[in-house]
């Protein structure tokens, strides 16, 4: 069994149990998968990109033999690509069909990376990115993340109108935009109450508590910020409500999501050469770059659970399962899918890296997405709990990375120059743009990491 794991990766956790720790990890990837079409805008569904990471992960997990222990939820590295595909289509339904082309192009490069890897193997993945570059990049990962952290602990759920005046033609006009009602201080009390009680729940839980304390630190973060905001509704004080109940007065019980193929179905006559160009230019470059973080984080669960995913199942099929599993994905819910960092901290954490847990969470968005009682408690669910909750899974993630640090000699200029190489640009946000193509801040800092790494060991493999 991997490195003092609870339930390995082919355990089977018993029926009822299980499906709680489905719902943990559900918990753990859904602020973000939702937060993706809610992003781009043009009437993207949340309930279907819930739908399509639940697909995506499904065919993740057939093309690895449900050897890897991972959800895959919406990726963030493709927003620009998306909003790319709308703003150059002629129509909404144009802009729907761009988004699944794009997700083609961009599992095509997959699939393409993972027939060379298969003849090619991957000794040079490993020689390209030893542990000295892998392991500040994954603790870069968490750490990157930490300011969405930080800014969601002061945020709610209910929005209120706030206008500023903005110069427009030359003339001074008043803007109006929605921003959290609640005061950032109630909602700091709520995420922390959140992080802390997940702290206890981790260190001092019994039996089960031990193994949910995701869902639990959930429950009670939920329950604190229902207290404000039933007192803010019964005092007609803003400042105290931090989560919308009235999302649920004109919620429908039952509903199929607007699955993105049925708008794309419609915009496919409208397509010509020219847009389809744009839509490659948009995605292809995106791909290569998501797939060095698809390195990273195999990387990162491999030493979690002690077994070296890239040998077995084989990064060919973990490539694949990606890269398919994303065209999958992005043909139900528009967004193409990657592995989640905040999918590796909850295995990490909970010490279950069940296979069966990953796939039933899967199974389980699918079916959520289609009851709106569920959906809309999951959406209601504030961003400063949720904060709460990402302040331990990207802390995780980020000593992660900095245990497999440990293991390098930083005595060693040519290694302490490596490590600095990809933390601060990383921790500093440098990103480099393209038109519409923008290279990610991890896509940079792992860059400069390896070529580092190639520039100070030259004499080192030419006397090998």
């Amino acid at each position: 069994m991997g490195k003092n794991l609870i339930y390995d990766i082919h355990d089977k956790p018993k029926f009822g149990q299980m499906l709680i720790f489905a719902f943990q990890q559900v918990l753990a990837i859904l602020a973000a998968t939702i937060l993706v079409p809610a992003i781009i805008g043009h009437g993207m569904s949340q309930a279907a990109a819930l739908f399509g990471a639940g697909v995506g992960t499904i065919v993740y997990q057939l093309f690895t033999k449900f050897r890897s222990p991972v959800f895959l939820g919406s990726s963030f590295a493709f927003i620009g690509s998306m909003l790319a595909a709308f703003g150059g289509a002629v129509s909404a339904s144009a802009g729907y069909a761009g988004i699944i082309l794009g997700a083609i192009f961009a599992g095509l490069v997959y699939v393409v990376i993972a027939i060379i890897v298969k003849f090619a193997g991957v000794a040079w993945i490993n020689k390209l990115m030893p542990t000295v570059v892998i392991g500040p990049t994954v603790a870069l990962i968490g750490l990157s993340l930490a300011v969405n952290a930080v800014n969601d602990l002061t945020v709610g759920k209910v929005l209120v109108e706030s206008t500023s005046q903005v110069i427009k033609d030359g003339a001074i006009v008043e803007e109006v935009t929605m921003v959290s009602g609640c005061s950032p201080y109630v909602a700091l009390i709520c995420g922390l109450v959140t992080v802390f009680s997940i702290f206890l729940f981790s260190v001092y839980g019994k039996k089960m508590a031990k193994l949910i304390p995701f869902v639990l630190g959930i429950g009670v973060g939920y329950v604190v910020a229902s207290v404000f905001t039933v007192i803010g509704i019964a005092t007609n004080n803003v400042a105290l409500q931090v989560i919308n109940f009235s999302a649920f007065a004109n919620m429908q019980i039952f509903a199929i999501p607007e699955f993105t193929f049925f708008e794309a179905f419609k915009g496919v006559k409208e397509i010509d050469g020219s847009f389809i160009a744009t839509i490659a230019v948009a995605y292809i470059p995106v791909a290569f770059v998501v797939f060095a973080e698809h390195i990273a984080d195999h990387k990162n669960l491999s030493s979690i659970i002690d077994k070296d995913l890239l040998e077995n199942p084989g990064l060919h099929r973990t490539l694949l399962g990606d890269g398919v599993g994303s065209v999958a994905g992005a043909f139900f819910g528009g967004c193409p899918n990657t592995t989640y960092g905040e999918s590796v901290g909850c295995v990490a954490i909970t010490k279950n890296a069940s296979v069966v847990t990953i796939t039933t969470a899967a199974i389980m968005c699918m079916v959520i997405s289609f009851f709106g009682p569920f959906v809309t408690l999951l959406s209601s669910i504030p961003n400063c709990v949720m904060g709460g909750v990402c302040v331990a899974l990207y802390g995780f993630i980020a000593v992660s990375g900095l245990k497999m640090i440990q293991k390098v000699d930083l005595g060693d200029s040519k290694n302490l120059f490596v490590v600095s190489a990809i933390l601060i640009p990383g921790i500093g946000g440098l990103t480099v743009s393209f038109g519409e193509v923008t290279i990610t801040t991890i896509a940079c800092a792992l860059i400069l990491g390896i070529v580092t790494n190639i520039l100070l060991n030259r004499n080192k493999e030419k006397a090998e």
